[in-house]
């Protein structure tokens, strides 16, 4: 028999009472809303304004973009929704039903009209245990079913307050809150663990491939004004349907792929078709925060791309797509793009400055050979990369699911 267990049978072994929410705590009731109340976006060292955004996984997670208070509004919040050590938040609109426990000591802090901010009463239950309460599924859910409004759903203070809990005695609270506190903090090194293998991964991938691209006297070096050809994009309105796919500079990810959402087209005229694709083409971004960021086009398939792209092609059969496209993602072409790219106001990296890129050529053998050897480290990195948000959403269902049953018991009398 678990230490729990054990409680249970001795502190409730004739089940646990079913209470109104309204019950445990001193108060109930929603933040300012700062049009009618003071002035945000100041500067103000640790007056912050808690919005639903905030609030995440339990905590309150604060950003470069959260909006902290005029410090003249300090008494109007103290008087009415000053948060404190210990206060639970509840989001009531759009997103209902994320919770955070107040973890840490506050400063005149006020949370937004959209969240409900909840003063237990520690003497019947725990801040902690009823932050994990009201985070579960089974209450999720009732905000669900008994929200109202049409666009924009929400729950009322009425229905906060009417919600009935189990409330297990203090010990038995205490014991749950130890077990979920241990299950989230394994989840939290877990996670960290995982996300230092993909960076880790991610740095000898790159290590490596530096390495193979970096070649002694013997192998040529040419600008790839010399061996490519580029040619600027269609300008057209993209749209949700159309002929062919409409590829723009959001539509090439951070890893040098292509993007399978979000897809956008165009239909296909006499002067769009002299954009198509081929199989082999490169994409690289032009202008903008994401100059140089450069596409393999891998697909047998129709679509066009636009006009803040470059499109790069090696008619002369010398340097092979996706060698060129690996070379694309190394330090050694980056090194060169940061130097070339214009910066005066918006980058630009245009085809005059993607022509003096310098670019070793080694025969067409050991490209291919360096493409095999990348190609199969990409997709080791890859998989890694991509099996990490599936890890994690794997942990988390497996935290809510002991979560659920934790905070189910058996017998809940009123």
């Amino acid at each position: 028999m678990s230490r729990l267990d054990e409680l249970i049978a001795e502190l409730c072994p004739d089940g646990v009472e079913s209470v109104l929410l309204s019950s445990v705590l001193k108060s109930v009731r929603t933040g300012l809303n700062p049009r009618k109340n003071f002035v945000l976006n100041t500067k103000r060292a640790n007056n912050y304004y808690v919005t639903v955004k905030e609030i995440t996984s339990g905590k309150i997670i604060f950003s470069d973009k959260t909006d902290k208070i005029d410090s003249n509004a300090v008494s109007v919040i103290q008087q009415r929704s000053n948060l404190e050590y210990n206060d639970v938040l509840l989001s009531g609109i759009g997103t209902i039903g994320k919770v955070a426990l107040v973890d840490i000591p506050t400063d005149n802090w006020n949370c937004s009209e959209s969240v409900f901010l909840l003063k237990p009463r520690t003497d019947k239950i725990l801040p902690r245990f009823l932050m994990f309460l009201l985070g579960s599924n089974s209450v999720t859910s009732q905000w669900n079913k008994q929200s109202v409004g049409s666009t924009l759903r929400g729950i009322r203070m009425e229905t906060v307050n009417n919600l009935r809990i189990p409330l297990p005695p203090l010990p038995v609270q205490r014991e749950i809150v130890r077990i979920l506190d241990h299950f989230t903090e394994f989840t939290a090194e877990l996670t960290a663990q995982l996300a230092a293998e993909v960076t880790a991964r991610k740095k000898q991938y790159e290590y490596y491939r530096d390495a193979l691209l970096t070649f002694g006297e013997d192998v040529p070096v040419m600008t790839l004004g010399d061996v490519a050809e580029f040619k600027y994009g269609y300008t057209d309105t993209a749209k949700d349907s159309g002929a062919v796919r409409f590829i723009r500079i959001t539509d090439i990810g951070d890893n040098g792929k292509l993007q399978p959402t979000n897809r956008k087209y165009i239909d296909l005229t006499p002067d769009s078709e002299g954009y198509l694709l081929k199989k082999g083409d490169l994409l690289m971004a032009r202008t903008g925060a994401t100059y140089g960021k450069t596409m393999l086009f891998e697909k047998e398939a129709n679509a066009v791309y636009a006009s803040f792209l470059i499109r790069i092609r090696f008619p002369t059969g010398v340097v092979l797509p996706a060698y060129y496209w690996h070379f694309a993602q190394s330090g050694l072409y980056w090194n060169q793009a940061n130097r070339l790219v214009s910066k005066a106001g918006q980058p630009q990296f245009n085809a005059n400055a993607l022509k003096r890129v310098q670019i070793p050529i080694p025969s067409l053998e050991e490209q291919r050979r360096i493409i095999e050897l990348l190609n199969r480290f990409d997709l080791l990195t890859n998989d890694l990369t991509s099996g990490l948000p599936a890890e994690i959403a794997a942990r988390q269902k497996q935290y809510e699911y002991y979560r659920d049953q934790l905070l189910t018991f058996d017998g809940v009398t009123t």
